[in-house]
């Protein structure tokens, strides 16, 4: 039979399968031999005997997310709160790089907006071209209108501690998750979530509930082609003065003049600068290793 992976705990993988059942299985030491490591997400075929289970064949990934490792990803649902905690937003662009890299559609979704309207956030990654969602899951505003845009997909919800994800993920699936509350203090949420796991959604689809990427840096792509993941500057790269323009240093470049002009986000363009110097010191072997950091 095949299915999908839905979780994994010491060295036991429970796969949903075609029949709608879940078994519980090892994988074959073929894998481990070829160092192979099965993960969430993964398309498997498995093979039931006397009420045991073997994954036999783990399909071809479409794309694979590291620290927690999760596969084959349709969306990446980027949750932010409007405010408590502020917006980390050079850690937003390095989550929107990343999805891109990985083709994987983004969506960010602002909560919280109980406590702030989220407008000037919002409006960035708007004008930027990635599709924004506000929501309040305090209220339960909102939250049918991402499910809509998440069933069918396999989507993974990340942010940082104390942004709402797993309240909106609690709503979404039931209330089957537990939520972690914010500490007044540091501001930083006691995330309960421990390992990866992948919920079934009713109308068809599946959510990663994940601890959190850590470890985020932008791998796989070179510095000239950066850019290339700032959809926003896409209209004025050609209008630079030298053909090459890497939007930094070079004089009449088109894409500043349309910083300074408010048509591009300041803060987004700060994000560019100190992610063209860090990948700017990456060594091609490097680079080319991993596309999301361990």
């Amino acid at each position: 039979m095949q299915g999908i992976i839905v979780k994994g705990i010491g060295g036991f993988y429970y796969i949903k399968a075609a029949d709608n059942n879940v078994y519980e299985c090892k994988a074959r030491g073929v894998f481990r031999n070829e160092k192979i490591t099965p993960v969430i997400g993964d398309n498997v075929e498995i093979d039931i005997k006397n009420g045991k289970g073997s994954i036999v064949k783990i399909f071809k990934r479409r794309n694979e997310l590291i620290r927690p490792s999760v596969a084959n990803t349709d969306m990446l649902v980027l949750v932010v709160a409007a405010a408590s905690p502020s917006p980390n937003m050079p850690l937003i662009d390095k989550m929107l790089i990343n999805a891109q890299i990985n083709g994987i559609e983004p969506i960010i979704c602002i909560n919280k907006t109980d406590l702030s309207d989220g407008v000037e956030i919002a409006e960035i990654y708007k004008k930027a071209g990635f599709r924004v969602l506000n929501v309040c899951a305090e209220k339960n505003e909102g939250i049918e209108d991402l499910k809509k845009m998440i069933t069918g997909k396999v989507s993974a919800f990340a942010g940082l501690s104390g942004v709402g994800k797993s309240s909106i993920l609690s709503i979404i699936l039931g209330d089957t998750l537990e939520t972690g509350a914010v500490s007044e203090k540091i501001l930083r949420g006691r995330h309960t979530t421990r390992h990866v796991e992948l919920f079934e959604l009713d109308g068809g689809g599946f959510v990663f509930d994940t601890p959190g990427f850590s470890s985020l840096e932008v791998y796989g792509i070179k510095a000239s082609e950066l850019q290339e993941y700032f959809p926003e500057t896409e209209k004025y790269r050609n209008n630079c003065r030298f053909r090459g323009c890497m939007h930094i240093n070079e004089p009449d470049c088109a894409v500043k003049e349309a910083v300074n002009d408010g048509i591009i986000s300041t803060s987004r363009y700060e994000s560019y600068k100190m992610l063209y110097e860090q990948l700017g010191k990456i060594k091609e072997w490097e680079n080319g290793e991993q596309k999301w950091h361990k």
